[in-house]
């Protein structure tokens, strides 16, 4: 994590010396905290607790951190600025199959490819013991006890193995329009059904749990696609979405994150196309 722990116990509960009856009247500032401060302290916690829960939904890295960096400067950054990744040079790829060839092709849906997920670039694909072996890796700052609870779910899990992609919209309408989105998608294979919809489950339990988050779009023809907002502040210049859904044996977490307000419609029908094409195995060959 990120945080410094001392600046965040020093928000909450700040120790104020002893300040003589005869102090300086600019003293008495220090006996409460700045309204400002406090008010976005949780936006903060929120990104950095919801990065450790999508690590643990094999949603490694994504484009949502990049952004959140922004907001949490000293300075004002101004208007956020995208930096399109190099197109790869055309090439006649063989298609990709399984799991990998279950994930959404670039350029439909107006998204090519985005920024790199951490040190695994833009489209990476791990086996069940890498991805498990990751995750486990993520809960070495917790407590033995609730470090040892979660390794036993993991290995309940029985992970076959997990995919990621990063998209961006950056058509001609998009960014004009300051529709600019980056959308990270990880598809997590298990040998259970009834483990997806679990983990699926925890997830969305998670987010419902911060009471602050606000209810994500509805994915058409997907009852199983839950998605959230973050929290509205107009001082803010980022949104992100994360959303939740399972297909089968096959859980999806999806973390978009844009220019604010974000382009709500146009990632639910990318995100609908996704949970479509595994639906379906005729569109992943």
């Amino acid at each position: 994590m990120s945080e410094n722990p001392e600046s965040v116990e020093g928000a909450e509960h700040p120790e104020v010396p002893a300040v003589p009856e005869s102090a300086a009247p600019e003293s008495a500032a220090l006996e409460s905290p700045a309204p400002a401060k406090k008010k976005r302290f949780p936006r903060r916690r929120v990104a950095t607790l919801t990065g450790a829960v999508l690590l643990l939904g094999a949603v490694v890295g994504g484009t949502g951190y990049t952004v959140v960096t922004v907001q949490d400067a000293d300075r004002d950054p101004g208007k956020p600025s995208w930096k399109f990744p190099k197109a790869a040079a055309d090439q006649d790829a063989p298609k990709a199959k399984g799991l990998r060839g279950m994930l959404m092709p670039y350029e439909e849906n107006g998204f090519a490819q985005g920024p790199d997920l951490d040190e695994f670039g833009a489209d990476a694909e791990l086996s069940g013991r890498q991805a498990t072996a990751l995750r486990k890796e993520s809960l070495k700052g917790l407590p033995p006890a609730d470090r040892r609870k979660l390794e036993k779910q993991l290995d309940r899990q029985h992970i076959k193995g997990v995919v990621m992609r990063s998209y961006l919209n950056n058509d001609r309408y998009a960014a004009y329009a300051d529709k600019v989105s980056a959308v990270s998608v990880t598809l997590t294979q298990m040998e259970s059904q009834a483990a997806v919809r679990n983990s699926s489950t925890s997830e969305i339990e998670f987010f419902e749990a911060l009471g602050i988050m606000r209810k994500g779009p509805k994915i058409d023809g997907h009852k199983n696609a839950t998605c959230f907002l973050s929290p509205k502040d107009k001082d803010e210049k980022i949104d992100w979405m994360f959303c939740s859904a399972y297909v089968g044996d096959v859980l999806v977490a999806v973390n978009a994150s844009g220019v604010a307000p974000l382009d709500k419609e146009g990632i639910s029908t990318f995100l609908a196309a996704q949970l479509d094409r595994i639906d379906d195995p005729g569109k992943a060959v």
